[in-house]
């Protein structure tokens, strides 16, 4: 019987310094359990509440280092934050990534919002989403039809060719990181799906349908045909052992529970119109991802 919605794993960003071989111990353990996908976030460095200062692997280097050593599980960034990249060059880090890992790839992008981080690595803040316009217009212009010739007011790419293009004919599904009104205007008329953080929606199945009735709205005005647009959406999973991640706080509801409980309230996600979830974990570990496993079994 197929899964209600698809399934993926968030791998370790914020909660603490995890080095590679645990990193590809992850994945391993993911794929063989049943995930269906990998996903990393597209972060520089967090201040941790302790004053310690942490940051993950970047990005597209472990993206590409997953897609080497895993065989069937979709991966992506989420979500890509356009700023920290020159957009064609994103689009080849991209086609890069899915032919190494045979179109497995999926391309989440949005504006980024952890100020921290683009102040320490000199990344502009200001006019994020004008920026990502811009970035998004070439991004997908160079993975959907191999070329763009773009000149905005900050952004450029001259007569730009995608060479050797995505393994995919259309290029990897693109994902919209964002709800907000303006970013929904931008990307709705042209991404595949969309992603919701938990902490913008509750964590709740409830808070996940009328965000996406809002959100298909949009996709009408947008021109997009019921369903055409698909929700998609990550939650929050508290395990025993968990380390507490800095974001998570008392109002943040986190799923809690046995892996049958756990299944249910990915089904009840399932119901509300998730096509595909992210499971963010506290604590991310092997064992955790084995536990989490007896869930994907359930389903």
């Amino acid at each position: 019987m197929a899964r209600p919605c698809l399934v993926g794993l968030q791998l370790p960003e914020e909660e603490r310094r995890v080095g590679w071989p645990e990193t590809a111990a992850l994945a391993h353990t993911a794929e063989q359990v049943g995930f269906d996908s990998l996903w990393v976030g597209d972060h520089l460095l967090f201040d941790a509440p302790d004053g310690t200062v942490k940051g993950p692997f970047e990005a597209w280097t472990t993206l590409a280092a997953l897609a080497a050593v895993t065989t069937r599980v979709q991966l992506g960034p989420l979500v890509a934050a356009t700023v920290f990249h020159a957009p064609a060059m994103l689009a080849k880090q991209a086609a890069t990534v899915d032919a190494i890992s045979g179109g497995r790839l999926i391309v989440g992008l949005g504006a980024g919002w952890n100020v921290r981080e683009f102040t320490a690595f000199g990344f502009p803040y200001d006019h994020r989403v004008s920026r990502f316009e811009e970035a998004f217009t070439i991004i997908r212009g160079l993975l959907r039809d191999g070329h763009v010739d773009f000149h905005g007011t900050y952004h450029v790419a001259a007569d730009c060719t995608l060479d050797p293009p995505p393994v995919r004919p259309g290029g990897p599904p693109l994902w919209l990181g964002s709800v907000a009104p303006r970013m929904l205007r931008i990307g709705l008329p042209h991404v595949d799906a969309w992603n919701v953080w938990w902490a913008d929606y509750g964590n709740t199945p409830e808070g996940f349908a009328a965000v996406r009735e809002r959100v298909d709205r949009a996709a009408a005005v947008a021109g997009r045909a019921p369903g055409e647009v698909r929700a998609t959406a990550a939650v929050l999973i508290r395990l025993p052992g968990a380390e507490g991640r800095p974001d998570v706080d008392a109002s943040s509801n986190p799923v809690e529970g046995s892996p049958a409980d756990i299944a249910r309230h990915i089904q009840a996600m399932a119901a509300a119109g998730a096509a595909h979830v992210q499971l963010v974990v506290d604590p991310i570990t092997v064992g955790s991802v084995n536990l989490l496993g007896q869930a994907l079994a359930l389903l």
